[in-house]
């Protein structure tokens, strides 16, 4: 089973997206909130280099955010990913 993590903020729709796409797929996944601790944030950022919310690590590796994940989605390297 591969390890999902996915950073988010409470109110964020793209997050919920997200979210809502690896349930479908049944995936279990880490959800690290960073609303309120810049300590987390910040770990975020320089995991992925990028500042936006969600943002999703398959395997350690970052695939970035909402988009790019029903991206990979849609071409079925996601579920290729999640078979890793």
């Amino acid at each position: 089973m591969p390890k999902v993590e996915i950073y988010t903020t409470q109110s964020c729709p793209f997050c919920i997206r997200a979210k809502s796409l690896l349930d479908q797929k049944g995936v279990a996944y880490t959800e690290i909130p960073v609303d309120h601790n810049p300590a987390l944030r910040r770990q975020m950022e320089a995991r992925s280099g990028r500042h936006t919310v969600p943002q999703i690590f398959i395997n350690e590796k970052s695939q970035g955010g909402c988009d790019d994940l029903y991206r990979l989605d849609q071409t079925g390297e996601l579920t290729t990913l999640l078979m890793e």
